[in-house]
Formats: C-alpha cells, sequence, structure tokens
C-alpha cells in the first residue's frame, strides 16, 4: 500500500512524500471522505525545473497506473510518455509542471496526464509532429513516438504562451 506522511501545504494543496524523502514540488489531491494517509491520491502535480523532477514525475505515475489497475507493461508506457514530454520541458522551456489524474468511467480506468509550460510556444505542431522531425539535435521521435504510446493525445501551444500536451490511457484489461 502507497503511504505518504504530510510535510508542508502550499497553494491549498496537501503536500506529501515518503519517508526519506523531501519533494516540496509534489502536491497530491485527495478524496475528501480520504484520511490521506492510506489512499491513493486522485491527483498528482511534479514541477519540473530538472532532471531529477522527471524522475520523480515517473515514479508518481507508475503509482497511479499501478492503482488505477495497469499492467507492468502498460504503466511502463505511461512513465515514458512522461520521460519525453518532460524532458522536452526542460530542453525548450526550462520549467513546467506535471499533472498526473486517476480517470474513472463506469468500471473503465485510466490516467490523464497533462504536461504544460510557459516556454516559446510551439510554430507548427504540424510539422513537430512528423516523423524525423527534430528542432534541434534528436531523432525526431519524441511527439509523434509518445502519441502512438497513449490513447488520447493533444498538444495545444500559442507562440510565446507555452505549450499544453493532454496525454490519457485507458486500462482495456479490466
Amino acid at each position: 500500500m502507497y503511504r505518504t506522511r504530510i510535510v508542508a501545504l502550499e497553494d491549498c494543496a496537501v503536500v506529501h512524500t515518503r519517508p526519506g524523502e523531501t519533494a516540496s514540488w509534489i502536491a497530491y489531491e485527495t478524496p475528501e471522505d480520504s484520511s490521506g494517509w492510506d489512499a491513493m491520491p486522485n491527483e498528482v502535480r511534479v514541477k519540473i525545473v530538472s532532471h531529477a523532477d522527471i524522475v520523480a514525475a515517473r515514479q508518481e505515475a507508475r503509482a497511479l497506473a499501478i492503482e488505477a489497475g495497469f499492467s507492468l507493461c502498460d504503466s511502463t508506457l505511461i512513465t515514458t510518455a512522461i520521460s519525453e514530454m518532460s524532458r522536452n520541458v526542460l530542453e525548450y522551456a526550462q520549467t513546467g509542471e506535471v499533472t498526473i489524474s486517476l480517470l474513472r468511467n463506469g468500471t473503465k480506468s485510466g490516467v490523464k496526464i497533462v504536461v504544460q509550460d510557459c516556454g516559446p510556444g510551439i510554430a507548427d505542431i504540424g510539422q513537430v509532429m512528423q516523423d524525423g522531425y527534430s528542432s534541434r539535435k534528436g531523432m525526431g521521435i519524441g511527439l509523434p513516438g509518445t502519441k502512438r504510446l497513449m490513447d488520447e493525445f493533444e498538444i495545444r501551444s500559442k507562440l510565446g504562451n507555452g505549450t499544453t500536451v493532454t496525454m490519457k490511457k485507458w486500462n482495456w484489461n479490466q
């Protein structure tokens, strides 16, 4: 069972860490009827300002994916998508935030991932979504490859106002 302890209160969100960790940048929201000690949070937010934050976002996503009943294989796809998008945040915007939410739709469960930054934005979304296109020295598989890993993928960007990527993965094995 996932156990957390409350270490601070920031922006009206309860902040938790695992024993021995210090991570004030991880904010959890638990259901109102939950004590917060044994229940898995419905949503996790991780601010991305360093490579260590990418690791933290991956760990939190894996925990939520397992809570939603995803297989180890599917939880790996989810964490890979978060890695790719978080690396883009660091490379192009320097800072941003990953929000991972549990989804429930009747008997179907899943995760929703929103990666948001306030960077320079993307001038031509169609171009960056083409396999092989790279605005820098990469292989050009990050955005289109991430789209293939997820069941739903949406990217919104405005020059000068940043980029928001919203992805969903549904647990089809229920």
